[in-house]
């Protein structure tokens, strides 16, 4: 078995920003061959975000080759119809239409390649929505999760592009399903994947829980929480660490390992629905319990003992955790300085094996003229192309 099943599969990817990269980012590493198409004359516009979006494209473009075309002369979108011409995927996040208009649209496409699979990432999948302009951030406040993971009249978002990468994710479901029907048919075919069609799937459980009871739950901040114990708590040297007990086990275990035999003890507590009403009296001497070890004592504690925890990290703390740097779960690539880092890959692994990086991050058009040369294009024909800047490498 390899972590490369998609070996000899070609993808032609037309995205930026998250959504769509992520597909091919998913794709590519397990094994296909993705060319990025980035337009001329500098590229990707994701290679040149700040602030929260500087690390979008060295997230997202590992095992990529990129191609740099003029959409908007014939001579690349000529390279463009050539490649696609010889692809098994196409995927695309722009604007509805975007692609039609250049002559890329689906049916086009799907006419002179028949076993295309035509992967369009979008805001919304058709309905009255589809020509809105959606956003991660958008989908979040229109689709309840930001009320579900702020406090009480605070929406908020979550705390990374969570719904353009599970977007992407269903998007590459949607290219394997449509793969596998191939095998079948001989035939390609349109798939779509939709940003607020991904935050619904989310919110199903809460819009069961509201049917279920007839009343809507109200943010994870201030909801009814199930187990006695499930809190984050101080340690002794200011850090804080989450534990859960949620088992009768792990409660008998809990009072004896941390010296609570006034709870462990106590009749009202015998039950699980019991210590769940119990929490405004039993949290505060659990708390106190918790409260006189360190982090990593208490950690330490729980890992021996099979209570659920978690100290409470930042995301550059994962650089380092020994898990992920042991079990191959780092990837290395460059960033745009030259440096190299350790990104977190697939969480999946293949008959033990974790999908890795076959290639680094590309530079703008670093890979054109090999493409170029796969499809058939002479040396002048190329050194043309680049003359009229319709390519650059």
């Amino acid at each position: 078995m390899s972590a490369t099943p998609l070996a000899g599969l070609r993808v032609v990817e037309f995205a930026h920003m998250v959504m769509g990269p992520t597909t091919g980012l998913i794709l590519g590493d397990l094994g296909a061959d993705v060319v990025k198409i980035e337009p001329t004359p500098a590229g990707d516009n994701t290679r040149r975000l700040t602030g929260s979006g500087i690390g979008f494209f060295t997230m997202a473009s590992r095992n990529k080759r990129s191609v740099m075309l003029d959409l908007k002369s014939e001579a690349g979108i000529e390279v463009a119809r050539r490649l696609i011409g010889r692809a098994d995927v196409l995927t695309e996040n722009f604007r509805p239409g975007a692609l039609d208009r250049l002559g890329l649209g689906y049916a086009a496409c799907a006419a002179a390649n028949p076993r295309l699979i035509y992967c369009s990432l979008k805001g919304f999948l058709p309905g009255p929505y589809e020509h809105r302009t959606a956003l991660d951030e958008v989908v979040q406040m229109m689709g309840g999760l930001a009320y579900m993971t702020g406090p009480v009249g605070q929406p908020l978002r979550a705390g990374a592009s969570v719904i353009d990468i599970m977007g992407g994710t269903y998007g590459a479901v949607a290219i394997l399903a449509a793969l596998a029907e191939r095998e079948r048919t001989g035939r390609g075919q349109l798939v779509q994947s939709g940003l607020f069609e991904s935050v619904a799937m989310l919110m199903a459980q809460h819009m069961a829980q509201a049917a279920i009871t007839g009343t809507a739950p109200p943010p994870m901040s201030a909801r009814d929480v199930a187990w006695p114990v499930y809190d984050i708590f101080a340690t002794a040297d200011g850090g804080q660490i989450f534990i859960g007990v949620v088992t009768d086990t792990q409660w008998q275990v809990l009072c004896a390992e941390f010296g609570l035999e006034e709870l462990a003890s106590d009749p009202t507590l015998r039950t699980q629905a019991e210590r769940r009403a119990a929490r405004p009296r039993t949290l505060k001497v659990i708390a106190a319990a918790f409260g006189r070890f360190s982090t990593a004592d208490l950690a330490a504690r729980c890992e021996r003992l099979g209570l659920p925890f978690a100290p409470i990290a930042r995301p550059a703390d994962l650089f380092e955790d020994p898990h992920l740097r042991q079990s191959g779960g780092l990837v290395d690539v460059s960033l745009p300085d030259g440096r190299k880092i350790g990104l977190p890959g697939l969480p999946i692994s293949m008959d033990g094996e974790r999908p890795g990086a076959r290639r680094d991050v590309p530079q703008p058009g670093a890979d054109t003229r090999d493409v170029l040369v796969e499809l058939g294009y002479d040396e002048a024909e190329i050194a043309g192309m680049r003359d009229r800047q319709a390519v650059l490498f």
